[in-house]
């Protein structure tokens, strides 16, 4: 059975945590998308041959959890180029056999407009903050939520693929959730969806 789950959603909302929980309980493959993205953006030289040359060793490599990846992955994610480069190898993988989950920033507006199921998981800037800051131990939490912000500015405001919940995701607000409460109502989303779809 071939089936797409896409997650989408900003920085430290949950959706990577998430996706993987429902990956393993649906028996899936999963690919965390911004990792590419993290991959290109911490190798040195021209952003666009590292895209269409990425290995599977390049997103294996330490140091991409890191707020500079972060930071290098939303630079090189506004150049159309790279954000085409990647479009293929991410499309391939969604309709492989056995179904994919993909989280990231635009699957369900631009990688998989057709997905199954679609997810825009976010939360609060100052939730967020404090999650990545407690995550990394990375400067100071002012210094994170102001990262946040500007990150948050740059992925929605880019000309290309900006973020934003595709006009069919359900939205999920895991600002006052526990994890294991975001991963429950996610669930409870993707099977009654994924039930629809199969139906008769």
């Amino acid at each position: 059975m071939q089936f797409t789950i896409a997650i989408d959603g900003p920085a430290a909302a949950g959706k990577g945590t998430i996706s993987r929980a429902i990956a393993q309980h649906l028996g899936a493959a999963h690919l965390d998308t911004g990792l590419l993205y993290r991959a290109v953006g911490m190798k040195t030289g021209d952003p666009v041959e590292i895209a269409r040359t990425l290995s599977a060793q390049d997103l294996a490599r330490e140091g991409l959890r890191t707020v500079a990846a972060g930071e290098a992955a939303s630079r090189v994610a506004v150049n159309p180029q790279v954000r085409a480069a990647l479009v293929a190898f991410q499309r391939d993988f969604a309709r492989r056999e056995g179904g994919a989950v993909l989280d990231g920033r635009d699957i369900g507006t631009v990688i998989c407009p057709q997905a199954e199921v679609k997810l825009f998981v976010t939360a609060s800037p100052e939730t967020r903050a404090m999650r990545r800051w407690q995550e990394t131990g990375e400067g100071s939490y002012d210094e994170v939520l102001e990262q946040v912000r500007i990150r948050d500015a740059r992925d929605m405001e880019r000309a290309d693929a900006p973020l934003r919940p595709a006009e069919d995701a359900v939205v999920l607000d895991t600002t006052d959730l526990s994890i294991e409460q975001a991963i429950a109502q996610a669930q409870a989303v993707i099977a009654e969806r994924l039930g629809r779809v199969s139906r008769p």
